[in-house]
């Protein structure tokens, strides 16, 4: 951590190495909240009212109290300002973690969103296509729910957290991670995507998927261009048949795998999908 750069705590500018949490914050303690991950090019945030349209959907799913003065004006201002602080505009990654004020399991001291806002420098290979496809593998261990909660970024984080552990251990970019029904639901920071018979899919949000940000993004652009795709469940034969595989997130926007497990793969359509919808975005 450097301590030249700096945060928000709530309203308030600290160094980021700045001591904020106390022993009684619920999100520590519980993981009570959610985060979101934006991405800055030349002073902007990429697809800013998606992610707004997620942040205020997930306060109040999880019942947050929000105040009239914490809207997407207020929090892009406050973002915007810190990338500059941080001397971040041209590129940065924004991590805004969203938490219940102190308090035990049942008494929280109030329902209002408490934040930790930072900014990373991100470099230019965030903004290319991979030029070597990714190795990855399917994560078993633990198996993501599909409830009216489980498409938001929550702060209780650990199947993705122990997926990329697992796959930091087996040497390998990425895991891949199943539901309950051993069917794939996302990555550890990404959605997943397969071509199967010339048709574009991914799972549903039913499945257990989170709710992408760069997901809805391109499954709006597939629909207005006129091309096949299904929001449909995937399974380990699905994987095994596919003809490419390929994630979406916010900050690189697509990456192509080339191997999950014993299985190759080709890319065709992921670097026409980034050039055609994802590489705007960056200019």
């Amino acid at each position: 951590m450097n301590n030249n750069f700096f945060i928000y705590y709530n309203d308030t500018l600290l160094k980021e190495d700045a001591p904020i949490i106390t022993a009684n914050n619920r999100g520590l303690r519980y993981g009570d909240g959610f985060f979101e991950t934006m991405k800055i090019i030349n002073g902007k945030i990429i697809l800013k009212e998606i992610h707004f349209e997620r942040l205020f959907t997930s306060l109040e799913l999880l019942q947050f109290q929000q105040p009239a003065y914490f809207n997407a004006s207020f929090l892009e201002e406050k973002i915007l300002a810190l990338a500059k602080k941080n001397h971040q505009q041209k590129g940065a990654r924004v991590r805004l973690n969203i938490f219940r004020a102190n308090g035990d399991l049942y008494n929280a001291e109030n329902h209002l969103p408490n934040y930790i806002m930072q900014t990373s420098l991100l470099n230019t290979q965030h903004h290319t296509l991979n030029k070597k496809g990714l190795k990855v593998d399917i994560f078993k261990d633990a198996k993501k729910v599909f409830d009216k909660f489980s498409h938001i970024k929550s702060n209780n984080y650990l199947p993705y957290t122990m997926a990329a552990l697992w796959a930091k251990q087996n040497n390998v970019d990425d895991a891949l991670l199943l539901n309950a029904d051993n069917h794939i639901a996302d990555a550890t920071i990404a959605n997943v995507w397969i071509v199967l018979n010339g048709i574009i899919k991914t799972p549903p949000l039913t499945e257990g998927c989170i709710n992408g940000v760069m997901r809805k993004y391109l499954l709006t652009c597939l629909q207005k261009e006129g091309i096949p795709f299904q929001e449909v469940s995937i399974t380990l034969d699905d994987i095994a048949q596919a003809q490419e595989i390929f994630l979406t997130n916010a900050i690189t926007g697509i990456k192509w795998i080339k191997q999950c497990g014993k299985n190759a793969y080709h890319t065709q359509v992921a670097p026409y999908l980034f050039e055609k919808f994802v590489e705007p975005l960056w200019k």
